[in-house]
């Protein structure tokens, strides 16, 4: 093995693109199809199943606006979503009698008896009220986020065409669609645009005065829509929860066009004979985050000032803001699976070919490149954080009212944030958790007793911080624990102390409420949270019930040391030594920990109780050891032997059935270094959970799986959480030759890292801080001191 030392980042860059042939620089990462989805198709507003024509319509999105383009040629649909689209209301679901019984609780856990236990839990420790509404979410304070309504465009022609082809092109962000109709070529070019804030959509033909179309703006309820100053507007006010109005919006829709006419007749804009048609649509509504008002953003101006200065640009100008904004986060990345030609096949040809072959690894490119697309489009700085449905919703009422949930869902969406050279689209997340703390502080105070702040399995934009309305799954308070272990991970990547400084409050908050909620086990002594639950997971108590609550679960264990073990690494970087760290440190060293039961299976509660479902969705209980760091190969290898067992049960049993379920599953294998595990549950993702448009699949449609599949072939190729730079920790045999350039490791660095037959050809890592670099391959581990700007690489 060769080493080179600081090498200049420059000269070696120069020699891997020497290396690179015109087809490793230009992947073709492409969504296309030979057919539209279609747009007559009516949505179900209620219905709890996605429509299958919405899952073959392409995902355009930039951060606020979101569209789904069809590509039907005779009736172009563009369902459209905003990030703020939500019904509800700020509602008080604090419940005062809960702190009273939970001594009581507590103490018939302790004693064994678990149905009195749950009994009572079940009547004092939900929240007031509705909650989510669980189904009925659009009609309670809770509320829910649905659709913005659609554009729908009627070229009034249904003759036949041919030469049909549609594409998502993810280097660009723009949808298109071109087809021949009565001898001319036509061609559909649309993109959201986050410079200008506005959709642009342009309609082309060969030759002139083709074009002619009449457009309209509808959504399923509470909407008018009217012409007014050249503009098509529609605008409505979503339903409070209470009998009332609250969230004000407004979609405003332009033409301009070369060639022809138009014309705005009452709730049409209708074009006649045109050469070419730009489109240009903003839409906003009232909502600012800001508890507990949300209101205030002028909306109706906004709009207006966006839709006329886009109007005041060519499309070549609009175009190339777009491009400049967009490619500069996601160019930041290149995987390359397949050095050989790609064998050219529509995409969900594709996807029904690998359910045959379990073997395509340009759909592997595409699915982890089309997380990092759907990321940028969902979670720009400024707009609220990608929900259970990243930004695109078609309905009325949305499975789990799309909205936040803390037990997994929200936080997987963010796993490959940093990891895939996206950083920048993590803030939304905090945004979100920092406006959660004032309403998290009473619901800690009222409903415990207690200091800090806490949140439970669901939130929304509204601000709800209670448990929800069933204890067997909204009693789970480890939520703040979890989504705030977010802060430590991005400073550790990104070294950003402005940024830690001004969440340092958030995660102390969180760890005060941990401090006062922990208890001393009276047989163990050692520190036990509860009443608490697995989440949504069920155990046989011994006394013969079925319950969910116990005392000092393994999940609860796990979130609560990586919050307190983050809180010392924060507190010491801000030089931050006082009474409350060393207590910090005391409880951490007090905590119960984590367990192996007789069967050598990591324990999922703190004694062994039998699964009423082994093959549960849920693996909360091996957090340890993905996302968190408690549980490696390195320095618990027991531990980690033990999580795998319990891995290996899950699926053994059935386990990781749904799509955001098998994605986390790539991750935990790909930590304990089995790559065929990881493969395995891959490909699990990609035969039973991924829709024609890639969208994933709970079922319904859930971005987790998507977010999650991306962060876990990350994974395999890269891991840093032990402090060392681990390169193809986790490589499947089905990806002999490639590369992987721009990924990002904890401390700091960029990582380029390129194979061949298996094997680890060349690597760089290029410091952005000064540090101690410790990286791994195998068995080989050097050891380099780099300042900021300087590059380590080797050869094998």
């Amino acid at each position: 093995m060769k080493l080179i030392h600081k090498m200049s980042g420059l000269i070696l860059l120069s020699f891997l693109m020497a290396c690179q042939s015109e087809k490793e620089q230009n992947r073709g990462l492409k969504l296309w199809y030979d057919s539209p989805a279609n747009a007559l198709v009516e949505d179900d507003k209620n219905g709890w199943r996605d429509d299958p024509e919405w899952l073959k319509a392409l995902p355009l999105g930039n951060g606020s606006l979101g569209a789904m383009v069809f590509g039907d040629v005779n009736n172009e649909r563009i369902q459209l979503s905003e990030e703020s689209m939500w019904s509800g209301s700020v509602d008080d679901n604090d419940n005062p009698e809960a702190r009273e019984a939970q001594a009581e609780i507590r103490r018939l856990l302790l004693e064994g008896k678990y149905k009195e236990a749950t009994e009572l839990t079940n009547r004092t420790q939900i929240c007031k009220g509705a909650g989510s509404g669980h189904g009925n979410g659009a009609t309670v304070p809770f509320g829910c986020f649905q659709t913005m309504g659609d554009l729908r465009i009627d070229f009034q022609n249904k003759g036949e065409y041919q030469n049909y082809y549609r594409e998502l092109n993810l280097e660009t962000a723009v949808a298109s669609v071109t087809f021949t109709k009565g001898g001319v070529n036509f061609k559909r070019e649309i993109f959201t645009s986050y410079p200008d804030q506005v959709l642009v959509a342009r309609f082309t033909a060969d030759k002139p005065g083709q074009l002619s179309f009449s457009c309209t703006l509808d959504r399923p309820e509470y909407f008018t829509t009217t012409a007014e100053n050249d503009q098509l507007i529609m605008s409505g006010s979503l339903v409070d929860g209470k009998g009332g109005k609250n969230l004000e919006y407004l979609v405003r829709l332009k033409a301009v066009n070369k060639g022809g006419e138009f014309v705005y007749n009452d709730s049409q804009l209708i074009i006649r004979n045109a050469d070419e048609v730009i489109l240009l649509l903003s839409a906003s509504t009232d909502y600012v985050l800001d508890y507990p008002e949300y209101k205030g953003r002028n909306y109706k101006s906004i709009t207006a000032k966006n839709i006329e200065a886009a109007a005041s640009k060519s499309y070549k100008e609009l175009l190339s803001a777009h491009l400049e904004e967009y490619q500069k986060y996601f160019k930041r990345v290149d995987l390359d699976l397949t050095p050989e030609a790609i064998t050219p096949l529509a995409t969900d040809k594709r996807i029904e070919q690998f359910k045959e072959t379990q073997n395509d690894p340009h759909l592997v490119e595409l699915m982890f490149q089309y997380g990092r697309y759907l990321l940028i489009s969902s979670s720009r700085p400024g707009s609220l954080p990608a929900n259970l449905q990243g930004l695109w919703a078609n309905k009325i009422q949305t499975p789990w009212n799309g909205d936040y949930h803390t037990d997994v869902n929200v936080q997987m969406n963010y796993w490959p944030a940093e990891v895939t050279n996206l950083s920048e689209m993590h803030l939304p997340l905090f945004d979100l958790v920092q406006s959660l703390v004032e309403p998290g502080e009473k619901t800690a105070k009222v409903q415990y007793g207690n200091r800090g702040w806490v949140i439970h399995p669901i939130t929304n934009v509204w601000g709800y911080t209670s448990p929800g309305e069933a204890a067997s799954w909204g009693m789970h308070t480890g939520g703040s624990a979890w989504i705030t272990t977010h802060i430590a991970e991005h400073y550790r990547f990104t070294g950003d102390k402005e940024f830690l400084k001004d969440m340092y409050p958030v995660i102390k908050g969180a760890v005060e409420f941990y401090l006062d909620w922990l208890v001393e086990d009276p047989e163990t002594g050692k520190l036990v949270s509860g009443p608490a639950v697995s989440p949504e997971n069920t155990f046989l108590a011994p006394d013969g019930s079925r319950s969910q609550i116990s005392m000092g679960p393994a999940h609860d264990q796990e979130v609560i040391w990586q919050l307190f073990t983050d809180f010392m690494m924060v507190s010491d970087e801000l030089d931050i030594n006082d009474d409350f760290v060393d207590q910090v440190v005391k409880a951490r060293e007090n905590l119960a920990g984590p367990q192996i039961g007789s069967d050598g299976r990591l324990m999922e509660w703190a004694h062994e109780f039998p699964e009423v479902e082994p093959g549960h969705r849920h693996i909360s209980h091996l957090f340890a050891v993905h996302p968190g760091e408690q549980i490696n190969l390195q320095k618990t290898p027991k531990l980690a032997a033990a999580a795998k067992k319990s891995l290996d049960y899950r699926i053994e049993n059935g386990g990781g059935h749904t799509g955001w379920s098998a994605a986390w599953l790539i991750s935990q294998y790909a930590r304990l270094a089995e790559a065929e595990g990881a493969e395995h549950s891959l490909n699990t993702v990609l035969t039973k959970s991924t829709s024609p448009n890639l969208f994933g699949q709970h079922p319904p449609f859930q971005m987790d799986a998507n977010f999650g599949t991306t962060a876990g072939i990350a994974e395999m190729l890269l891991q840093s959480h032990t402090g060392t730079v681990e390169l193809l920790p986790a490589l499947p045999e089905d990806w002999p030759s490639g590369h992987v350039h721009g990924l990002r490791a904890r401390g700091g660095y960029t990582v380029d890292i390129n194979w061949r037959d298996g094997k680890l050809t060349s690597a760089k890592i290029t410091a952005d801080r000064d540090g101690i670099l410790q990286v791994k391959y195998k068995d080989v581990t050097s050891e380099s001191e780099l300042k900021a700007g300087e590059s380590f690489a080797f050869e094998l």
